[in-house]
């Protein structure tokens, strides 16, 4: 396709984007120095609708791009537009101030909402691979012990479990803490799919007489490293996809719904580009899933084959979600790096 109907077809999205209105040749004309006549534009327009890339609504004079018209305003129109210093500078600050992998996880997803108005969906990073950091006892009560499982990814999973009073040496200060270097010593290192062996082992060689409270304490690690092994996804920004409802011609609702299914928000994740920071941008029916025909997905892996994503209607500022889930998405990976 030649440069100036390139230029005419992203100046018809950018329009139609920011105002959700069909747009015409004469509006296209007072918004954009196209350099060319009103004839050349309504000309280029009928060749773009002939191409499949723009369609006319109903009986409106104006056109609006279809879902080929975005796949070449994305491949052949559309330029990464670089965060500004004080974009970056907040983005730093705000993830800078994560305490934890979770807390990190969390305020990226919030951001990436509510920077793209959109859904953001953020994977948790694959656990094939993550290994033990720490594992930390600590008695917060006369019957509660708090069991902490901490990742060389800054993951930090807790459980509080009780203890049956009366059991003697199982109580001490100074069991506890042999228990916390024990368990580091058969833990630490390892992949926490890996762990059954290792504290089974530990749990065979402990006295009888102290084997009930290790019991418990092995329980609570091996659960630990189970939910850790299950793939989740975090989403923020619903609301979002609830205020472009008119968008869709259908009603939200079951979409809605849909993204309340983990499995199918990880089958799309998961199909997408895997490398840290790169970008990969699915519309409609490239999406290969009915339910969600209707939107868009702007997705990058970041760490280990993880990804973070924007969802939302095929109207959307491709260029903002692009550069914004890429710096999101880079930010993150040097985070746990």
């Amino acid at each position: 396709m030649e440069e100036r109907r390139l230029q005419i077809l992203g100046a018809i999205v950018e329009d139609y984007v920011a105002t959700r209105e069909p747009v015409g040749s004469k509006s296209l004309l007072d918004r954009h120095d196209l350099g060319v006549s009103a004839a050349t534009v309504r000309n280029d327009m009928s060749l773009l609708e002939e191409e499949g890339l723009i369609t006319q609504p109903h009986t409106s004079a104006g056109r609006v791009p279809t879902d080929k018209g975005y796949r070449a305003f994305v491949d052949h129109v559309a330029a990464v537009k670089p965060l500004s210093s004080p974009e970056k500078r907040a983005i730093r600050s705000f993830l800078d101030d994560a305490g934890d992998l979770d807390d990190l996880l969390t305020r990226t997803v919030r951001l990436l909402a509510q920077l793209t108005q959109q859904v953001a969906l953020v994977q948790y990073p694959a656990v094939r691979q993550a290994r033990v950091r720490h594992v930390e006892l600590v008695k917060v009560a006369d019957a509660l012990l708090l069991v902490v499982l901490i990742t060389e990814s800054g993951q930090v999973d807790q459980r509080t479990i009780p203890l049956v009073a009366g059991r003697g040496p199982e109580y001490d200060t100074d069991f506890f803490a042999d228990l916390r270097a024990r368990l580091n010593q058969a833990v630490v290192g390892r992949e926490v799919t890996a762990l059954d062996s290792p504290l089974g082992d530990l749990l065979a060689r402990t006295p009888p007489g102290n084997q009930d409270a290790v019991r418990e304490v092995v329980g609570a690690l091996q659960s630990l490293a189970q939910n850790r092994t299950e793939d989740r996804i975090i989403m923020a920004g619903a609301a979002n996809l609830a205020r472009s409802a008119v968008d869709f011609p259908i009603q939200v609702e079951p979409l809605l719904d849909i993204l309340e299914e983990q499995l199918v928000l990880l089958r799309l994740l998961g199909s997408m580009q895997a490398e840290p920071g790169a970008v990969e941008v699915r519309i409609g029916q490239e999406i290969h899933d009915n339910a969600l025909a209707q939107t868009s997905v702007v997705g990058a892996g970041y760490r280990d084959g993880s990804h973070l994503a924007i969802l939302g209607p095929t109207r959307m500022d491709y260029v903002t979600g692009i550069s914004t889930v890429q710096a999101l998405a880079r930010y993150v990976s040097r985070f746990l790096a």
